[in-house]
Order: C-alpha cells, then structure tokens, then sequence
C-alpha cells in the first residue's frame, strides 16, 4: 500500500468541490443554450414556432430562410470576474445554437415574421391560400 501525501488543506478542497457543483447545477451551462425547446403550433391559417431562450437579446439571434430552410442560431458571450483579497477568478462563457427547420411548400415564405418577448422567441409562418382551404369528406372503405 502507497502513502500519498496531500499538500492542500481539506476545506479549501471542500471550497472548490462546492464552486464546481454550483457552478455544473445551478447555473445555466453551455449545454443549456446548445438545443433550446421549440414548440411547433399549427393554426388553420399558419405555423407558429416558439423556440425557448431565456436570458438572450433579440439582437443575438439570426434567423436565415434558404429556400425551404429556416434556420435559427444564436451566439452568447458572457464575462464575469470576481475579485478577492488575494486572487481574481476569470469565467468566459461562451455559447451558441442553430437550430434549422424545412418548410412545407405550402408556407408563404414573403410574409413570415418575428418576434421575441419574455424570453420566447415566435415565429409565425403563414400557409398560402390553397393550403387554408380544408378538404372535408368521408372516404368509403373498398
């Protein structure tokens, strides 16, 4: 059996157990922001998406439409610094997504908006006319 000396006094290695919990627990990670939630919403006259990002500013996102393609990304950069007697502690946290959706041709791509407010981030996208148009009947089973 080894001995293995340990030079660090237990509670400060208590200390930095305890920052690394919080701060993989109960602060928001970079997994959180990598696949935000999104809703899809059908309505008889359009899609509505409602993508989930907390925290963001609307200048953050980027929405980018490609022919069928919409694509939603964003990209987050937040500094902290924390300084004490002896020591300053630096934590750069960066994060980004992108989330892409293909549309329906029946979508009318010249009039989809956007808005984002309390930290949901919709999408509207309205069908075209033939689209809204309902077929309603019985099929006979042969």
């Amino acid at each position: 059996m080894n001995i293995i000396r340990f030079n660090q006094h237990p509670i400060n290695v208590l200390s930095e157990m305890m920052e690394d919990f919080d701060r993989n627990f109960f602060r928001p990670s970079e997994n959180y922001l990598m696949r935000p939630a999104v809703n899809v919403v059908e309505k008889e006259d359009s899609f509505v998406l409602e993508l989930a990002a907390p925290g963001l500013k609307k200048e953050d996102f980027r929405i980018k439409l490609d022919n069928q393609l919409l694509t939603i990304s964003a990209e987050v950069n937040n500094n902290q610094e924390e300084k004490k007697e002896r020591y300053t502690r630096r934590e750069f946290w960066f994060g980004s997504f992108e989330r892409s959706f293909g549309l329906p041709k029946t979508i009318n791509l010249e009039q989809i908006r956007a808005d984002y407010n309390d930290g949901i981030l919709r999408i509207a996208l309205p069908k075209k006319e033939e689209a809204k148009v309902a077929i309603n009947r019985e099929i006979a089973i042969a």
